[in-house]
């Protein structure tokens, strides 16, 4: 065995363990994320409640179907999002812990009420 040999067998696992760590270390893409449906009709958000896996990292697609315009919001989460009627965008949630987190519109309190639970 030549010595460039050796030194390329001995770089094979350097190589092998950065390419590990490298894809240990590559953010998660939002096309990625596990993928949640809020939907808001008539000052209501539909469902009410929605269930997330805590720890888990996601993504909360929200449309508004009308008729006017309603905000997402949530104090404890930290999250807002106005949407005119008829658009739709969504939020990414960092992981959560266990629990519930409640959520309402800005534009119909009464009417717009829910919560995520994340188990």
């Amino acid at each position: 065995m030549t010595v460039r040999h050796a030194l390329h067998a001995l770089n094979r696992p350097v190589i092998i363990a950065g390419l590990l760590l490298f894809a240990a270390l590559t953010p998660v893409h939002a096309d990625d994320l596990p993928t949640f449906n809020l939907l808001i009709r008539a000052g209501h958000f539909i469902p009410e409640t929605l269930e997330v896996p805590a720890g888990t990292k996601f993504r909360l697609l929200i449309k508004n179907e009308g008729p006017g315009a309603e905000e997402f919001e949530s104090i404890e989460l930290k999250k807002e999002k106005v949407l005119g009627p008829g658009a739709s965008s969504f939020l990414i949630f960092q992981p959560l812990k266990p629990g519930s987190y409640k959520f309402f519109g800005d534009f119909h309190p009464e009417t717009a009420q829910g919560r995520i639970v994340a188990r």
